[in-house]
């Protein structure tokens, strides 16, 4: 762990860094102003390490689940879809607690990449100081690989509801359904880098173990999202 000393803050465990005009408790959980969410990719674009990759993950759940809850909300109500009322009212449910939920894990993940830090700025200088912060950075990282592994997790639940909506749902926005796969996919990948550079500094092979076991079942469920995108172009070009 100790040849980690030179690092400079960006190992990847990455926050939404004050989302703060996004409202995870109300109707605008998605931050739909779009002074907000172009207030917030500045701030991923500018040089401070956070918000970086796990808030782009876990902002790319989010855009996926409200994409799923859009297809719902055009499907209830409309008496052509009567048969799919029941599973899109219950799939929009889900899939607006996970939008609110990826929004949490992102600043869940601020948080572990600054815990990560302090601990990395620990006194050094005795023996004690140096067991008590190799021991503080292990604790950390492993802390820090937590977050996006749940990100991961709340991916591959919005690929599962994105598939359960395949013909169970308004054709009309069949496109829409394929871009909530496609975001979800592309954010378990996302997401998976940011676990595994942490896993690669911990020398716990069990524990590494166990966290990649976990991730591969999540990154399964999530290439299925990649194969619901084909199949959608598929039957909209042929």
């Amino acid at each position: 762990m100790d040849g980690m000393d030179g690092m400079d803050g960006t190992n990847g465990v990455d926050g939404v860094d004050g989302v703060d005009g996004v409202d995870t408790g109300g109707s605008n959980a998605g931050g739909s102003d779009t002074g907000t969410i172009a207030g917030w990719l500045e701030r991923l674009a500018s040089a401070d390490p956070a918000p970086g990759g796990g808030a782009a993950a876990a902002m790319q759940v989010a855009i996926g689940a409200a994409l799923v809850s859009m297809v719902t909300n055009l499907t209830i109500g409309k008496p052509v879809h009567a048969a799919h009322e029941e599973h899109a009212t219950q799939v929009r449910e889900r899939a607006d607690a996970l939008r609110i939920e990826a929004l949490r894990l992102g600043r869940e993940d601020e948080a572990a990449f600054t815990a990560l830090m302090t601990a990395y700025r620990l006194p050094r200088t005795t023996e004690e100081e140096r067991t008590a912060r190799r021991d503080a950075v292990r604790s950390a990282t492993h802390a820090a690989a937590l977050p996006p592994l749940a990100i991961a997790a709340a991916a591959a639940d919005v690929v599962a509801l994105a598939e359960s909506l395949r013909g169970r749902s308004n054709p009309q926005v069949v496109s829409d359904l394929a871009v909530a796969a496609a975001a979800a996919a592309g954010a378990a990948e996302s997401a998976a880098v940011n676990v595994e550079i942490n896993l690669s500094s911990l020398p716990d092979s069990d524990v590494k173990a166990e966290l990649t076991a976990d991730l591969e079942e999540h990154l399964a469920v999530a290439e299925r999202g990649r194969s619901l995108v084909a199949d959608i172009r598929r039957e909209i070009t042929r």
